[in-house]
């Protein structure tokens, strides 16, 4: 992992990664520098066991404001990162795969404005969790682009259904707090001042499980939501619990719940 990261700051508490995006003076607004931060976080977690879930959250008051146009305009006279093949398009792209590649679930705590790319980051998590200043939006489109960008034709119409997402992409309209409560898109909505202490019951929850079948769960879900028919997900259900049901952890689980206390797992 490379350190220190400087548009990112990621505080570990014990087996939980809080990763913040720390760009407030540009309410964290995606730089190349921080494209490249996230991708070498993201990238770092696949063969990470230390780490069991990651918080994401924004700096200052804003989730992510989307691309720093700005910046991007000024840096495109450089050299370009290679991204596959796609340039810069590619290299912001592939932060966006890694973490729906990593294991460990993300839960993102949203205030005020997620936009474009940070409205991609908010639907790339597992959780979401609003403000009551959240506004999201599908900014692409406001900026003469296509909203089918960094993953949000695949994310968006998965969470909240095809008619909702067709009007939010199709207009770049923002989304408030309440109508991602009554959409689906997101599990809670807060005072902005609350959202830590929200995350902990989500966080507290999630560490009750093993770390074998936490991960299999997260992997398992992805694969059963493109999975083309039922035995194929179902094969996939009966190879992580076969897999998961070798290790200690199941041992020591039906344990716990015979001698009616919480499991001690250990890593595996």
């Amino acid at each position: 992992m490379q350190e220190p990261y400087e548009t990112i700051h990621v505080e570990k508490r014990l087996d939980v990664d809080w990763l913040t995006l720390n760009r407030p003076e540009s309410m964290n607004a995606i730089s190349l520098q921080m494209v490249s931060e996230l991708n070498d976080y993201f990238g770092s977690l696949y063969n990470d066991q230390s780490v069991r879930i990651v918080v994401m959250r924004g700096a200052g008051r804003a989730f992510c404001a989307g691309l720093d146009i700005k910046q991007r305009n000024d840096s495109a006279r450089g050299p370009q990162p290679f991204g596959g093949g796609f340039g810069f398009q590619g290299f912001l792209a592939d932060v966006y795969i890694k973490m729906r590649r990593c294991p460990q679930p993300i839960l993102s705590l949203i205030h005020g404005p997620a936009c474009g790319g940070g409205f991609a980051f908010a639907l790339a998590s597992d959780i979401r969790i609003a403000g009551e200043s959240a506004r999201m939006n599908a900014a692409f489109i406001k900026l003469g682009l296509s909203s089918c960008d960094m993953g949000v034709s695949y994310f968006l119409p998965r969470l909240v259904g095809g008619s909702v997402a067709s009007e939010l992409m199709l207009t770049g309209r923002f989304i408030n707090a309440a109508r991602a409560l009554a959409t689906g898109l997101v599990s809670e909505v807060v005072p902005d001042a609350d959202l830590e202490v929200a995350a902990q019951p989500y966080i507290d929850e999630m560490l009750a499980a093993s770390p074998m079948g936490l991960r299999m769960t997260k992997e398992g879900l992805a694969m059963a939501i493109d999975g083309n028919s039922l035995e194929s997900v179902m094969a996939i259900e009966n190879r992580n619990q076969v897999m998961a049901s070798k290790s200690q952890n199941f041992a020591e689980g039906m344990r716990a719940f015979l001698e009616k206390r919480p499991p001690v797992y250990q890593p595996d």
